[in-house]
């Protein structure tokens, strides 16, 4: 049976090696796979140490914000979305070998959880919960700080939502007024041509 240190040292290496990649490859796309490769052996060494709201929290908050990052990006860069679908083949390998290794740090934490006994689910802590336990420090001890990175987060969305509002080049809009103010002499236009006569 694998030990829990074995364990931990297999999630950190393929942790720093993903995290590697991240600033280390050209591509975009695989630079976000590798991105959710680093959150969930993130999230496989936080159920190690039976912290098992803050894995679900990463897995749940932080890769899908990895998804509406990369969504942010194709619009700000301005990626025609059409030529992006025509090369997803492309990037077939670099998805099945994350999810390859997601699926194995997976099952080695679950394999390991069945054949040791560890604490169940929920671990309690001077008789509280983890969730229980995180909320009280957080609500009280660090009350502040959490409040000051929830305006910090505020700000950004509203900054990413003021920068992806501009007017598209290609798009084209209809003014109703300038409908209900149209005149015929402003689209229709008569012309009088001789008539031609044949020879």
């Amino acid at each position: 049976m694998i030990s829990e240190k074995l364990l931990f040292y297999l999630f950190s290496l393929v942790l720093v090696f993903a995290a590697s990649r991240v600033i280390s490859v050209r591509n975009p796309v695989h630079a976000a796979m590798f991105l959710v490769l680093a959150f969930f052996s993130s999230a496989a060494i936080w159920l190690l140490l039976h912290a098992e709201f803050l894995a679900i929290a990463l897995v749940l908050v932080y890769v899908g914000a990895v998804m509406v990052l990369f969504l942010f990006v194709v619009m700000m860069l301005d990626i025609n979305i059409t030529v992006l679908r025509e090369g997803f083949t492309r990037y077939l390998p670099i998805g099945a070998f994350v999810s390859a290794l997601i699926l194995i740090q997976m099952v080695l934490v679950l394999w390991n959880a069945k054949g040791h006994a560890v604490e169940p689910i929920g671990m309690m802590i001077d008789g509280k919960s983890n969730t229980e336990a995180i909320a009280q420090v957080l609500y009280t001890t660090y009350v502040y700080p959490f409040e000051i990175a929830a305006v910090i987060l505020l700000v950004a969305i509203i900054a990413a939502i003021t920068l992806t509002m501009r007017s598209s080049r290609r798009t084209k809009y209809l003014t109703p007024e300038k409908q209900i103010h149209v005149r015929r002499a402003d689209r229709i236009r008569l012309v009088k041509m001789p008539a031609e006569k044949k020879d």
